[in-house]
């Protein structure tokens, strides 16, 4: 049988996603959204193009649930951007509000899918997620680390004038300014990049990988970042639909690893056919160690403000 995922969120990223999980041919996809014609239009010229990319999956666009019933995986893409004169509590409570809707339903209609997060701000979102569908820990996830560890990999590639297929970095923590690359753990055909590049040039890209999405909205003015995102929570989505089991950064819950409770944070996991398989716990340094757990302090903030709008 065909597997299905329902991608929740038809503007730029949510788009690209199903454009992506067709063209790699994973998939059927129901792309849904709010307004009305939107996901609909776009779903119509993503199919009519499949006769050009050579691809037999089906795409769907709805306004209703009905469609997604009896997906595999949900991807929610779907909430607001931050505007001029919102406040960050504003942010939080229209994008929970929002995230609470569209995971009952998804909850409601596919009960044993798994739920890969996007929507900003993405940590505490993926608490909105948790509690509301009720699903088991390793069947919510983030889609952050994927991101930012590709971002990383792209500007060490850059700097060396190296291939990107010959790079590999490690991204942990919350997925803002407070993130942590960890250059001990990014190498280039297993070469640490500590042993190719100056300190630094290091921490300049280190700096860069943290901004990298202000980076984006800064040059686009009237967006933000689509098409890596969507890259990323589909290698996710293929690792799990295929049980490749990828070692890939997300946003998991954690329950005493690397000393954090009851918080989703960003480090490596294991993804196959039942979500999160396992959780891996590599060793830090002291400093690594402190830039986590204030990257968690973050995160904890947040969710702490969740509860102000509960």
């Amino acid at each position: 049988m065909k597997k299905k995922v329902t991608v929740i969120g038809a503007g730029n990223v949510g788009a690209t996603v199903a454009q992506r999980l067709a063209e790699k041919e994973l998939c059927d996809v129901v792309l849904i959204d709010i307004a009305e014609g939107l996901p609909q239009g776009k779903a119509l010229d993503l199919y009519e193009a499949s006769p050009i990319e050579c691809h037999d999956a089906k795409v769907e666009g709805c306004n209703s649930y009905d469609a997604s019933a009896g997906s595999d995986i949900i991807i929610i893409t779907a909430g607001i951007p931050r505007k001029p004169g919102m406040s960050r509590d504003d942010l939080l409570k229209t994008n929970m509000s929002i995230m609470k809707h569209v995971t009952s339903q998804a909850a409601k209609y596919s009960p044993d899918s798994i739920l890969i997060i996007v929507s900003n701000p993405l940590d505490a979102m993926c608490h909105v997620a948790f509690e509301t569908s009720g699903f088991p820990k390793n069947r919510v996830m983030g889609m952050a680390g994927v991101l930012d560890s590709a971002r990383f990999r792209t500007f060490i590639s850059m700097e060396l004038n190296v291939s990107v297929e010959s790079t590999h970095a490690f991204v942990l923590g919350g997925h803002g300014d407070t993130m942590v690359p960890l250059p001990r753990y990014s190498t280039v055909a297993g070469i640490p990049i500590t042993e190719l590049l100056p300190q630094e040039k290091i921490d300049a890209l280190v700096t860069r990988t943290r901004n990298g999405g202000a980076e984006i909205v800064n040059l686009l003015k009237t967006g933000s970042a689509f098409y890596a995102p969507a890259s990323a929570a589909v290698e996710m989505a293929e690792s799990i639909l295929k049980d490749k089991k990828k070692i890939l950064p997300c946003a998991a819950y954690l329950e005493g690893e690397y000393g954090i409770d009851n918080l989703f944070i960003g480090v490596p996991v294991k993804l196959g056919e039942k979500g999160i398989e396992d959780i891996i716990e590599i060793n830090l340094t002291a400093s690594e160690k402190t830039a986590l757990a204030k990257s968690a302090d973050s995160v904890k903030e947040l969710v702490a403000e969740l509860k102000k709008f509960a």
